[in-house]
């Protein structure tokens, strides 16, 4: 009886998660550092256990070289195991050890008993945990190579259903299975599964041990092998002439790839960047596969929180490809065998990071490797899935389309990625020094005018556009029609947008065409069709998605879609692009949320220049002339230092603002100044300013109009009949023909004035068309006509703020008019008979510009809506 009472009591069977480490190599450990130091790590190994065995919930059973958990659902099991190997891992590396944990982890029944408190004092575990789940979960540690994680079949859909509950990081684990196992004493097979984070996990077969082997079919068996090789030989070749053999990689047309960075293993570094440029430029011929860009890849490494010349192995290129959507990893390799230089590369799927081909080539010396380069790709891209005709229509031979100089295409490496760091001074070092290594090497060329528009120093990208035109055909078909787009823009601006769209739809996956087209269909007001080419633009493949979600919401605030706007700005803004926080501020005000726009002009830094055309509109769009002014005086001091274009196009808010704060005279003053510096700027036939130039002189001519003075639209006008070229952008010459219909109104002439604009009624038409149409309408007694006009700039708010030319200089003034829209339309409407539609719109107005507030001019124009109101009422 007494025997009875001190025996332990069983618990009925319970469901749990067990976990089982090694810690690899521990013994030989311990006699390479000795006890002291020993003992010091495994008190830091003993601390790291309790913190884990805390945070998921985890109950330590026993302990020696390795550890025995239980866990009461798998995804704890998981994270345990997960934390445990990393940080372990990181452990060994601060102390230049090697510290590798395998780990097994298993679901199944056990049966626990408590040992009494005698027992435990003499040294015996105070729980104690047996069950076949127990041995289980033991074979699929010890079968696990260092570093692995092995689960059962069991455990393996449970955690991984849960693994979102880890975060970020369980989006990216890698999960692999290993097939069938069996154990010894286990009569049934077991399938085996492995899962790991990118650049730990070996993601590899475990080897065969005495207690756990690999249960392969008959057929694979070593001695069905043999008898089957001769069968299979025959039979292969002959099917191999029939038909190749289809991809064991999904991969369809238009997906993507990344390219890992080059393994040269021949001592010549003069291959390193030149080569893996190389590999790209080749890959990019293609219509059929997309190559991630380095920029991207190197944005994404700190995404991964490592340091952007980490370097891209299998592991991290294929960390990198399942972030970014892309289906494969190309592993390029240079090596020198038995006098040759051989050039290789591997297709790796990076789910698994298996070679799914390999493919390689052989040449004597290192001028031969741009021709075993096109060969390799060659051979891969048809891997892929690709035509062989669309192969050969697509592709020409690597030293046609770069260089065959190794120095110079090693230069222009090295200026790539100096541009992916954004680093502009070095990166043009780089092609420079490709140019002179080489001056026929067009796409060196094309480096430095990437570079001076990165810079937005026009002026200086037209020396080396005009370079790269000369050697025209030494570029690829892409780049060739990249180049003719950018040459539009200084050539025939009026076809640049059409150049664009050419390109985005020949390359629907060249990024750059997508966003450029959208930026020019955009300056052209062309808001609904520039849409399509944004969004396509902001694809998590490109490496500019920050600066094209900025393009995008802008287009989507000057289409009144506010809510869509505000997503993309939020995006954009969380990508680093800063200057978002401007759009951020005009979309609040497009819906008269001041406060909220406030607040985003305040995170607007005070050195960004342009973030002052936001700062001077909102102040006018709130009626605050003081604020105006003091924001415009401050960006065109800002402006002038700096020189170039913008010290001429801050002028023109700088006068909108003085106008609207009664100063007519110093609104003249800036008007008439600004005019001059954009004619004489015009006078130089190389000016790559010269249609925002024209744009510029005649909004500074449209503000000088209001203020009474014909002057200088005459003056702009002589000088836009000289640069008469210019007119062949639709958008220019509106913009000049409302400048003349402005004009024609001063000289009482509206009905002229109408004729002249309406036939710009296409929906695509400026936003001063539509003010100057409004007045002359009034002017000639089409107060109907008035009206829809004054609505439609009251309603188009979005596109008064966002309307580009001349660098947003009319954006004040725009912002204005979308106010002053309501006041006319108060007065259209007393003059058609409707008196209570009048008041009401009058209200309105008064409720967003105070009568006190208003200039002489406005407060006259309240007065008279209010002296026709009554006249209406009687």
């Amino acid at each position: 009886m007494n025997e009875m009472t001190h025996r332990p009591s069983i618990e009925a069977p319970q469901l749990r998660t067990l976990l089982l480490t090694d810690l690899c190599d521990s013994t030989t450990l311990v006699e390479r550092i000795g006890d002291v130091q020993a003992a010091t790590l495994f008190r830091d190994h003993d601390r790291l256990v309790l913190d884990l065995q805390q945070r998921w919930r985890g109950r330590l059973i026993d302990r020696s070289d390795g550890l025995l958990l239980l866990f009461e659902r798998p995804i704890d099991g998981l994270g345990f195991a997960l934390d445990y190997v990393r940080e372990l891992r990181e452990m060994g590396d601060a102390r230049r050890l090697e510290l590798r944990a395998r780990a097994g982890l298993h679901v199944g029944e056990v049966l626990t008993w408590r040992n009494s408190d005698e027992a435990v004092q003499v040294g015996a575990k105070p729980l104690e945990v047996e069950g076949l789940a127990k041995p289980m979960a033991a074979r699929l540690m010890a079968m696990a190579r260092p570093g692995q994680i092995l689960l059962s079949a069991v455990a393996e859909p449970l955690a991984h259903r849960a693994a979102r509950e880890l975060g970020e990081r369980g989006q990216h684990l890698l999960w692999k299975s290993h097939g069938r196992w069996r154990f010894k004493g286990v009569p049934d097979g077991q399938q085996i599964y492995e899962v790991g984070e990118p650049g730990i996990a070996p993601l590899r077969m475990p080897p065969n041990t005495p207690k756990a082997w690999r249960d392969l079919p008959l057929w694979r068996r070593p001695a069905a092998l043999a008898a089957e090789a001769a069968i299979i030989a025959g039979i292969g070749v002959g099917v191999w002439l029939i038909t190749r053999p289809a991809p064991a990689i999904a991969f369809n047309q238009r997906d993507w790839v990344v390219v890992a960075d080059l393994r040269n293993l021949t001592g010549q570094s003069v291959l390193d960047d030149s080569l893996e440029q190389a590999f790209r430029i080749s890959l990019e011929q293609s219509r059929y596969v997309n190559v991630l860009s380095d920029l991207k890849a190197r944005d994404t490494l700190a995404r991964m929180q490592l340091k952007p010349d980490t370097i891209l192995d299998r592991a991290i290129a294929s960390e990198i490809a399942l972030r970014d959507g892309a289906r494969a990893v190309i592993l390029p390799t240079v090596a020198e065998v038995g006098g040759k230089v051989r050039v290789s590369a591997e297709i790796i799927d990076p789910h698994t990071q298996t070679t799914i081909y390999a493919e390689s080539t052989e040449g004597v010396g290192a001028e031969s490797t741009l021709t075993s380069i096109d060969s390799v790709t060659s051979v891969l891209r048809e891997r892929l899935g690709e035509q062989l005709a669309s192969i050969k229509d697509d592709s020409a031979p690597l030293p046609t389309v770069t260089t065959g100089s190794l120095d110079a295409l090693r230069a222009f490496g090295l200026g790539q990625r100096s541009l992916s760091r954004g680093d502009y001074n070095e990166a043009q070092q780089f092609f420079e020094r490709a140019t002179a290594l080489d001056p026929k090497f067009a796409l060196a060329w094309l480096g430095q005018v990437r570079v001076t528009f990165g810079k937005e120093d026009l002026n200086k990208a037209l020396m080396p556009l005009r370079e790269a035109q000369k050697f025209r055909d030494h570029l690829a078909p892409r780049e060739r029609m990249y180049l003719d787009a950018w040459s539009a823009r200084f050539d025939a601006p009026a076809k640049a947008a059409a150049k664009w769209i050419e390109l985005a739809k020949v390359y629907p996956d060249y990024h750059p065409a997508q966003g450029n087209a959208a930026l020019w269909l955009y300056e052209d007001n062309r808001y609904e069709e520039a849409l399509p080419y944004a969004k396509a633009a902001t694809s998590e493949q490109y490496e500019y998605i920050g600066s094209n979600l900025d393009i995008l919401g802008r287009l989507q605030l000057a289409t009144e879609r506010y809510a869509d706007a505000s997503t993309s700005f939020d995006r954009a803004v969380a990508l680093g692009r800063q200057g978002s926080l401007r759009r951020q501020a005009a979309l609040s005000a497009t819906q008269r949320r001041y406060d909220s726009a406030e607040k985003a002009l305040q995170k607007v830094s005070l050195q960004d220049l342009h973030g002052y055309i936001e700062k001077v509109s909102v102040a006018v769009d709130r009626a605050d002339w003081n604020q105006a002014q003091k924001s415009a005086r401050i960006a065109l001091k800002m402006a002038e230092e700096a020189g170039g274009f913008d010290a001429r196009a801050f002028l023109i808010p700088a006068a909108t603002a003085s106008w609207l704060a009664d100063d007519e005279s110093g609104a003249r003053r800036m008007a008439r100044q600004a005019a001059e510096r954009a004619i004489l700027a015009l006078n130089d036939s190389a000016n790559p300013y010269a249609e925002d130039d024209a744009a510029l002189a005649i909004g500074a001519a449209l503000i000088a109009l209001r203020v009474g003075d014909d002057s200088v639209a005459a003056k702009v006008d002589k000088a836009l009949q000289r640069r008469s070229s210019l007119m062949v952008a639709t958008s220019l010459r509106e913009l000049s023909d409302v400048m003349r219909a402005a004009r024609l109104r001063a000289q009482k002439k509206p009905k002229e004035a109408l004729t002249l604009l309406r036939p710009y009624l296409t929906g695509n038409e400026r936003y001063q068309t539509r003010v100057v149409l409004m007045h002359a309408a009034a002017d000639a007694g089409e107060f109907a006509e008035a009206v829809e006009h004054a609505q439609w700039l009251q309603r188009k708010r979005g596109a008064a703020f966002m309307e580009l030319k001349c660098g947003q200089c009319l954006q004040a003034l725009n912002v204005a008019d979308s106010n002053i829209a309501a006041l006319l339309e108060a007065q259209f409407l007393k003059r058609m008979g409707k008196a209570n539609e009048a008041n009401a719109k009058l209200k309105s107005f008064d409720a967003w510009w105070a009568t006190e507030a208003l200039p002489s001019y406005l407060r006259t124009q309240r007065e008279s809506a209010v002296t026709t109101s009554r006249l209406g009422t009687v």
